[in-house]
């Protein structure tokens, strides 16, 4: 030992030295603390996150769903509107065949009644020969 140093002030220097150790050990907790709390709130920050994601894929899922439903209704609407354009398609046929069959019927009509005129209009003629011409004059 030397002489200036003695034993009670070893002990003080032993102990100053162990609590600045103790410090620098507190500091560090202190600052794995800290990390842990910023990692606390990192992990937090991410649950919160991947809820809001959760909840936003719900809310897709639950359009999607209904989009596909307006999809099936149109798909359907415009099945039935093609059914009664077909339908009307062959409503429109029966009908021009119709009107064909009546056009004919009246031309037929016309066509007979045409005769009958003209027969008329001959047998008329003939009458009318007959009334002009002098009964003596006949061979």
């Amino acid at each position: 030992m030397s002489n200036d140093t003695t034993p009670s002030e070893l002990k003080r220097v032993k102990a100053e030295k162990r609590r600045e150790e103790a410090e620098g050990t507190r500091e560090a907790a202190d600052d794995q603390r800290d990390n842990a709390e910023d990692h606390r709130a990192v992990a937090e920050s991410a649950r919160t996150e991947a809820e809001e994601f959760r909840v936003l894929s719900e809310q897709t899922r639950v359009l999607h769903e209904d989009l596909r439903a307006q999809l099936e209704s149109v798909r359907e609407a415009k099945e039935a509107l093609r059914q009664a354009a077909e339908e009307a398609r062959h409503a429109a046929e029966k009908a021009r065949e119709a009107t064909i069959a009546a056009v004919a019927a009246t031309a037929d009509a016309l066509a007979t009644n045409l005769a009958q005129m003209q027969f008329l209009e001959d047998a008329r003629q003939t009458f009318r020969h007959f009334r002009t011409t002098d009964p003596r004059n006949v061979h």
